[in-house]
């Protein structure tokens, strides 16, 4: 008759709140019932939900995963298309990266600007308080380049 969700959740180590949410957005497909209505899963929903869980870590965003769910399921067809989608990604987090690298060099010279004082005279604070939408967009803009 298969497993529970909270076996499921234990073999692979994903919360029940996020298989169901993964059921609800169509991530996963929604397993039989039995007649109290008790979700029941088999090794096809853990693999399933494993493939989602790993892809889930690498950063991949809901619908890239959904994109790599229905070419998983063409075997036989090119995996250009696979490629294509995992080179879009990576340019991604090379583009976050850049972004926090400028975040952190920014946070880094408003610590060594610090004069160590007291909190009113705080430099950290100082730039937070007043700058902090136009310190920003600064920071973006200069990330962009």
């Amino acid at each position: 008759m298969g497993f529970s969700i909270g076996e499921l959740a234990r073999r692979t180590k994903v919360k029940v709140p996020t298989i169901r949410y993964y059921e609800q957005i169509g991530l996963m497909p929604p397993p039989p019932r039995t007649e109290g209505q008790q979700r029941r899963y088999d090794a096809s929903h853990a693999s399933r939900l494993n493939f989602v869980r790993h892809a889930r870590e690498l950063g991949f965003e809901v619908d890239a995963i959904r994109e790599l769910l229905a070419m998983s399921a063409k075997p036989n067809q090119s995996c250009s298309e696979v490629d294509e989608l995992a080179r879009r990604h990576i340019a991604e987090i090379d583009r976050r990266i850049a972004h926090l690298t400028t975040l952190r060099a920014e946070l880094q010279r408003t610590v060594d600007e610090c004069g160590r004082g007291r909190v009113c005279e705080c430099r950290v604070i100082e730039t937070l308080a007043d700058s902090s939408h136009e310190h920003g967009r600064a920071i973006e803009s200069r990330s962009r380049k």
